[in-house]
């Protein structure tokens, strides 16, 4: 199997996350932004050249809290 030159993430659900096990939902985007370092570390090892990060869409602003 090939390794892709390009990845795209979409950051989604972090909050969610937090929610269903009890955490605030900043503790949420914490792991979140944790987990993207990660990614963000381990791709040149992996092969891959270009990362795509979709993090925050401007309809998020009229989200309610």
């Amino acid at each position: 199997m090939t390794t892709p030159a390009h990845v795209a993430i979409i950051m989604d659900g972090n909050g969610r996350w937090a929610k269903a096990r009890g955490m605030p939902r900043l503790a949420g985007h914490r792991a979140g932004v944790e987990a993207l370092r990660k990614a963000v570390r381990a791709a040149p090892g992996l092969g891959i050249s270009f990362l795509t990060v979709y993090a925050f869409s401007s309809e998020n602003w009229s989200r309610p809290k």
